[in-house]
């Protein structure tokens, strides 16, 4: 049930039987109506800019056209228990009781699919995220990034659409073969006791390399690893598997499991590069030309080369991107335009990629592949994932570990376990950086919104085991008759807003608009709950352990959605604490 879509639909029909009573002029189309949750300083339930909307076709004052709407609204609505009209012309409505205890029988009866938003057109998702190099390990950079895009597709599935989580492998290219040698000398230190060359820039020095080399001689106890040049083709495929599988556990201990990994090697082993490029050619978006040197480079170290360039300044770049070098070797960006281009052929109607704060800047030149790809700007979402700053005692945090010299996701979890670290990453709008402190994620307080979140359902779970009930136990409304006191009533009004929140999550691929609902919605609870400490009569247990029906029911629909919350958000809802 959306109270918001059901009144939009009554207001659009009570305007229809305006219009053919001659009283107002509506346009062709009202798409541009809406009813919208109210600030809380109007005191309402509902607010509408149908007005508004329809002041200047009608070349009459919002006002007066509120002032109308408003009493045909009011005559035909006996659940409306007050109904008001404010400058500039919003129609704000406030419900009575009755509609307050029909609301909650209708969610508790559809509990499974309250908040699914039914009247999206069902599409197909490609959610690729984290991408991170097959090198090492997950470090915090890449967590918040995982969660994101792990998130938006837990929302999409949620409201039915068809949905795929991809992770594009990145083993080709010059940070491959460091990462090899890398695994190569750690196998040369173990076997043939040679120091590794601590010194060479390029290598990577983490001890994670030493367990990829112990994990490859054990398993591979055919391999002479005398000569790199012999073995660097099978070392590589052999190392970026071990780093591969240390990525998926990384994952999974944060509850993420990808449904394909694509190789970008296998990408360019299929002449996918070459093809995407006879496309752009066959379409006149390629050219042989000239790069001038990047904002950061000293013009006298640049040289100016022929190479050939994707024209996407055509589609909205700011400059023409590079697709070959002079040497004839594709750049990066081709390979990625092969990438996208083989998502196209797959058939999916939505790509969403997630990015690290450091690529923001490719936006502009993937979303214009993609455009030329598609011929369409709807094609593809990019959402960037920014920096987080570990914060404990008030100053920057930074764990001293094996990994090499960063915090990896393990870390992490091993800190503060795998519900704070989704929870609080996932707490403020991915494109704002965000401060992960580490006391107050521990802490057991309001201002732990995970603890506070999962503390409500904890004290609902308390009463029904109480009553020697579980939470999950299905409750019969058949005698149900409860008149909703205001404070209950401000709890209901939160818990319709719920599908408006998934609405906006999904449609605007912002999850963090979830826990911050369910951290409103276990404050107002919370508050609820502390009624009963001085006032018996308050309290949902008596004396006698015994609660009514009534009281059950309302408990009930407000664990339902803190249960759908946390679940889209994946993390646990704990029946004790």
């Amino acid at each position: 049930m959306n109270i918001f879509d059901e009144y939009l639909e009554k207001i659009k029909k009570i305007l229809l039987d305006l219009s053919n009573e001659g009283k107002i002029i509506l346009p062709d189309d009202l798409d541009g109506i809406n009813t919208e949750i109210p600030p809380s300083k109007f005191n309402c339930d509902i607010s509408s800019n149908a007005a508004m909307f329809l002041s200047k076709i009608n070349k009459r004052s919002p006002l007066d056209i509120a002032n109308e709407i408003s009493k045909a609204i009011k005559e035909s609505d006996k659940s409306i228990d007050a109904i008001t009209t404010i400058k500039p012309g919003f129609i704000n409505i406030k419900f009575n009781r009755i509609f307050w205890t029909n609301f909650t029988k209708t969610i508790l009866k559809n509990s499974k699919t309250f908040g699914i938003n039914n009247k999206e057109k069902k599409k197909s998702y490609l959610v690729e995220f984290v991408s991170a190099n097959p090198t090492g390990p997950l470090h915090v950079g890449h967590c918040r990034g995982a969660i994101l895009g792990d998130v938006i597709a837990n929302i999409l599935k949620f409201n039915n659409h068809k949905v795929t989580k991809e992770y594009y492998v990145n083993d080709y290219g010059n940070q491959i073969i460091n990462f090899t040698k890398s695994v190569y000398f750690r196998i040369r230190e173990i076997k043939f006791n040679e120091p590794f060359p601590i010194e060479n820039e390029d290598l990577y020095p983490g001890d994670y390399i030493i367990d990829f080399a112990k994990n490859i001689i054990k398993s591979n106890t055919e391999i002479d690893f005398k000569n790199f040049e012999n073995i660097s083709e099978s070392l590589s495929d052999l190392s970026i598997k071990e780093a591969l599988k240390l990525i998926k556990d990384n994952l999974n201990s944060l509850g993420i499991i990808h449904d394909n990994f694509i190789s970008e090697k296998k990408l360019v082993e299929n002449k996918e590069v070459e093809k995407v490029i006879g496309f752009l050619k066959k379409n006149n978006f390629v050219y042989e030309g000239k790069i001038k040197a990047p904002a950061n480079e000293e013009n006298d170290d640049w040289v100016e080369r022929d190479q050939l360039l994707f024209k996407s300044t055509d589609f909205g770049d700011d400059k023409d991107r590079a697709l070959q070098k002079s040497d004839g070797s594709w750049t990066y960006f081709a390979s990625d335009v092969a990438y996208h281009k083989n998502k196209l052929d797959r058939k999916f109607d939505i790509l969403i990629n997630i990015l690290g704060a450091d690529h923001a800047g490719y936006i502009k030149r993937i979303s214009s592949s993609v455009e030329a790809l598609s011929n369409s700007k709807e094609k593809i979402v990019c959402k960037v994932s920014q920096l987080v700053k570990l914060i404990k005692n008030n100053k920057p945090f930074k764990m001293s570990k094996r990994k090499g010299d960063y915090i990896t996701v393990d870390d992490l979890i091993d800190e503060v376990g795998k519900d704070a670290t989704r929870f609080i990453m996932l707490n403020r709008s991915s494109d704002a950086e965000l401060d992960f402190d580490f006391d107050n994620v521990i802490e057991k307080s309001k201002d732990n919104p995970l603890y506070y979140v999962q503390y409500a359902y904890a004290r609902i779970s308390s009463v029904f085991r109480h009553l020697g009930k579980d939470i999950s136990t299905e409750i019969d409304i058949v005698n149900f008759n409860f008149e909703y006191s205001e404070d209950e009533i401000k709890i209901l009004k939160k818990l319709s807003e719920w599908p408006k929140c998934v609405e906006s999550s999904s449609q605007k691929f912002e999850p963090h608009r979830i826990p911050v609902y369910l951290y409103e919605l276990a404050s107002l609870f919370h508050s609820y709950w502390n009624l009963g400490k001085d006032n018996p009569d308050k309290r949902f247990i008596n004396d006698q352990k015994e609660i009514s029906n009534d009281k059950l029911v309302f408990l009930k629909t407000i664990s339902n959605v803190i249960k759908s919350g946390m679940d889209i958000v994946g993390v646990s809802t704990p029946k004790k604490m």
